[in-house]
């Protein structure tokens, strides 16, 4: 029998020995997708050299297995722990397991395993023997699971898997329950599509999921609403925020503290019981409001619509309770508070933010019909005062109508979340500054690491340059804040684009060019494209900077040989290339500086222009040098 050196010799000699027997079309890195030895139907595969400790290996499947349930994949019936030199494979059932697979585990699997206390395999098999080998070709094909509870560990994966099998699901099609007006019974209550992998899930209510909410949509609707959980020690801390509001309200001044946008109402879980009775809170998602009725109800002052009723639920939102619509304006519930001199206004949000250009939608070939809050009345009123591209932020639509049509004295005070591009670079408010504090994108249910600010702002007008942020980072191991400094944001006016660009034309220029794509390859026939491409033997490339921040770098800084298809730049020549060369390095600033304290709080713009060319003047064109 052949002896192996590598445990991984060993792995593909079985495989290749195995599947063809099993399933030929099985493609061995198909069987290895996992981070683990490998699932083949229903059975998990863990090869070593040399089983030396059955317990400890039977341990590492037990949290390989706890992976694929947090991942939304079923979890195999079958245990194969198998030893290569000795031909050796010994099989466990994964459900006598369910308990430790239904635990979270961190740090690598193969870590930390010795101690633990298995049962006995059911079954030793030894593939060098005829009959043996039949039996695991046998065992192979099996396609047995263990069902899974789900809990808040796992529900995110199964829901991702969910509406990966079921494209046209809706999110009450997977969460759907029996309370409230609107009843129908959902994927995990009632289990068709995953029957064979996860039992019903038994809560009354899904108030044990409120803070994953956001992520339990369908993929689109998360895209259409916009919505991010805000971190609990984030919503902790801007409560101090808050309290510097409440603090300002005059002497004998009732307040109220409203969020549009609510959700769950984890922004509010750390108020006191007394601020609470001065809350009025909404959300548009309907699974959310009923969340958000069973854990704020009794407690705020009132909850928009205050209670349900058959109308309540309109295609998964709220009926009445969107925040961009006329009639939400005009609630008679909030408008009693607006309209009351003697009452001040608090608001306290973290808006939504919405990128209906996403791929999910182009995919889905509805990117205008999600784009429907672009039509909102808040929007077509906020486009009659505000120009440029603020009013394509979702987010901006909420802050622009705070202050529009909520907040109408000194002492009214708005503590809103968003990246400081809307003050910064977009200048759509120009009040007092009060406090405020950076926050990592990441603990907000994203994937990335960028800037988002959470300000105090007062409704008293003021014109600022500059402001200071105290920065904090999360250590999510220890629930901790990690203080990481104080950050200072200034504002900027003038995009590279509006200085910088060369629209020079030439006599000399040759129309009729080849155009190309962001890859530097041609464009294909019949392309749209609003550039008229020219050449020139004094023509050397064609830049394109896009925008002031630094997102999506490689669409929005490109440097070719030829015209973009898609224009919205100028040709390179020779007599000014040196000059403009800098203005691509500093474009790929956030490819080599990433830390998130600097994604959406660095930005690029043209305010230096006239320092910049005297010093191109006082250098006698030494631009490269610069660079």
């Amino acid at each position: 029998m052949e002896k192996y050196m590598l445990e991984r010799d060993g792995q593909i000699d079985f495989y290749h020995t195995f599947l063809p027997r099993v399933d030929p079309s099985l493609d061995i890195d198909e069987v290895l997708a996992d981070n683990n030895d490998g699932v083949i139907n229903g059975n998990l595969l863990e090869f070593k050299l040399h089983v030396t400790d059955l317990n400890a290996v039977l341990f590492q499947c037990i949290k390989y297995l706890s992976a694929l349930r947090v991942k939304g994949k079923p979890v195999p019936a079958n245990i194969l722990i198998i030893d290569v030199n000795a031909a050796t494979l010994w099989l466990y059932r994964s459900a006598l397991y369910l308990s430790d697979i239904e635990k979270l585990y961190s740090g690598g699997a193969s870590k930390d395993n010795s101690g633990f206390i298995g049962g006995d395999a059911e079954t030793v098999l030894h593939y060098d023997r005829p009959l043996d080998a039949e039996s695991i070709v046998t065992l192979l094909k099996e396609c047995n699971y263990t069902k899974i509870h789900v809990d808040e560990n796992c529900i995110v994966g199964w829901a991702t898997a969910f509406y990966k099998s079921v494209p046209t699901a809706r999110k009450e099609d997977f969460l759907g329950d029996d309370t409230g007006k609107h009843k129908t019974i959902g994927e995990i209550r009632k289990p068709v599509h995953f029957a064979q992998y996860i039992y019903p899930y038994t809560g009354q209510t899904n108030v044990k999921f409120h803070y994953l909410m956001d992520k339990l949509n369908d993929t689109l609707q998360k895209k259409n609403l916009g919505a991010f959980y805000t971190h609990q020690l984030y919503a902790e801390k801007s409560l101090e925020l808050v309290r510097a509001a409440v603090a300002r309200v005059p002497a004998g001044n009732d307040y109220i503290i409203l969020d549009r946008c609510a959700g769950t109402g984890n922004l509010e879980a750390g108020l006191t019981d007394e601020e609470l009775s001065h809350c009025i809170v909404s959300t548009v998602e309907y699974y959310e409001y009923k969340v958000l009725q069973e854990l704020l109800g009794a407690k705020v002052r009132h909850i928009i619509p205050p209670i349900e009723t058959a109308e309540t639920f309109n295609a998964g939102l709220v009926t009445g309770a969107d925040a961009l619509s006329k009639e939400y304006i005009e609630n008679p519930i909030i408008r009693q508070y607006i309209d009351n001199p003697e009452c001040t206004i608090i608001l306290f949000e973290n808006p939504p933010y919405a990128e209906t250009t996403s791929v999910e939608h182009q995919k889905k070939g509805i990117g205008a019909k999600s784009s429907s809050w672009k039509q909102s009345y808040v929007v077509a009123e906020m486009k009659k005062e505000v120009k440029g591209t603020a009013s394509n932020d979702l987010g901006n639509a909420f802050i622009w109508s705070g202050f529009k049509y909520y907040l109408r004295q000194p002492t009214d005070s708005y503590i809103v979340y968003s990246p400081v591009k809307y003050w910064k670079a977009q200048h759509l408010i120009d009040k007092e500054f009060l406090g405020g504090f950076a926050f990592n994108r990441r603990h907000f249910h994203t994937n990335i690491d960028a800037c988002i600010m959470v300000a105090l702002w007062s409704n008293k007008a003021a014109s600022i340059e500059r402001i200071a942020l105290q920065a904090f980072d999360i250590d999510e191991k220890d629930k901790c804040f990690i203080p990481c400094g104080v950050l200072d944001v200034r504002r900027i006016y003038t995009l590279y684009s509006k200085v910088y660009y060369d629209k020079r034309t030439e006599n000399s220029d040759i129309s009729g060019a080849v155009l190309l794509g962001y890859d530097g390859t041609p464009a294909r026939d019949g392309v749209k494209t609003s550039l008229k491409p020219i050449y020139n033997q004094n023509i050397i490339g064609y830049m394109v900077i896009d925008g002031s921040n630094f997102d999506n770098p490689d669409l929005m800084s490109v440097l070719i040989r030829c015209g973009l298809y898609k224009g919205h730049g100028y040709y390179l020549r020779s007599d000014n290339y040196l000059e403009k060369l800098p203005m691509f390095c500093a474009s790929r600033y956030i490819t080599y500086n990433r830390a998130w304290t600097e994604r959406a709080r660095i930005m690029k713009s043209a305010d230096g222009a006239a320092k910049y060319s005297q010093f191109i003047q006082n250098s006698g064109g030494g631009a490269l040098n610069f660079c």
